[in-house]
């Protein structure tokens, strides 16, 4: 299956960055080029952005060619992306999809995709549904409702606290251009957070631990490499209006890849998703488009 991601414009990445409380220099049609040696020119579309609408892709093709049956038997979707480049507003790219393979031993329904914009790979990775979370063999702070937001906790983990609004995650669809009708509809009472909302607030619990750390954006920029997502959809189906979301994050360690985050987001203490985030430092992308 292919599909044709219409361009983004600058108002579709406000849109998103405020209805996510992202604030990456960017994204800021006002701070892009105070970034240093920002190769890219302009703003660029937020990772979860494009990653949000490539999951309502997937979703529409789990529809049409998957069995519901089996489907409701894996009520857990991950996903691997590696972001090879950055897409721009004014670009147009297109998803591939490939056939879905199931592993009945592991119990693993998986799908390769692409993003292309021509020739070149934006975005690749796969997508799969299995039947349980990951095991936490971590540490994990609990009763997190009684601890403050923005606040260092034990084990080295950031607590950001957030709540689920219907109103932010209608926007968050609309800047991602899904439309918000599939998901929010007050006469016929139908109110389904996308799973893919909360977990867009990792970067809002990253910025805000780098700001709390004497981070320099514009001198020393970051952008996303690599991420790997677990959701539980049934508990992501739960979600209503006020929900109370505990984004954990911290350090897991640096290597030649970037370094690595650890990321976890809980209802009150009901695990919702589990991530590990890569980060690589802007410079060792410009040292090596100059290497050629």
């Amino acid at each position: 299956m292919t599909a044709e991601l219409p361009p983004f414009s600058q108002l579709h990445i406000d849109v998103a960055r405020f209805a996510t409380d992202d604030f990456n220099p960017f994204h800021d049609p006002g701070k892009w080029h105070r970034l240093r040696d920002n190769p890219f020119g302009s703003p660029i579309v937020l990772g979860f952005q494009t990653a949000t609408w490539l999951a309502e892709q997937v979703e529409l093709y789990r529809r049409e060619h998957d069995d519901p049956g089996l489907l409701a038997q894996l009520p857990v979707c991950h996903w691997q992306l590696n972001f090879a480049a950055a897409v721009k507003p004014g670009q147009s790219c297109r998803l591939t999809i490939r056939p879905g393979r199931y592993d009945g031993t592991k119990g693993v329904l998986g799908n390769r995709v692409l993003l292309k914009h021509g020739r070149h790979p934006v975005l690749l990775g796969q997508h799969g549904r299995c039947r349980q979370l990951a095991e936490d063999g971590e540490d994990v702070p609990s009763a997190l409702a009684a601890r403050s937001d923005r606040s260092e906790l034990e084990g080295g983990w950031f607590l950001k606290r957030k709540f689920m609004m219907t109103a932010n995650a209608k926007n968050f669809l609309l800047g991602c251009q899904v439309p918000p009708q599939r998901y929010f509809d007050e006469l016929e009472e139908r109110v389904r957070f996308p799973y893919m909302f909360p977990v867009s607030y990792i970067s809002c619990a990253l910025l805000e631990r780098a700001r709390c750390r004497g981070h320099d954006f514009e001198a020393e920029p970051m952008v996303y490499a690599r991420h790997e997502i677990q959701v539980h959809l049934r508990v992501a189906e739960t979600l209503r209006s006020n929900a109370r979301l505990h984004i954990l994050v911290r350090p897991e360690r640096e290597d030649d890849a970037g370094q690595h985050f650890q990321c976890r987001g809980l209802i009150d203490d009901t695990p919702l998703f589990r991530a590990n985030i890569v980060l690589v430092p802007l410079a060792r992308i410009v040292a090596a488009l100059q290497r050629g």
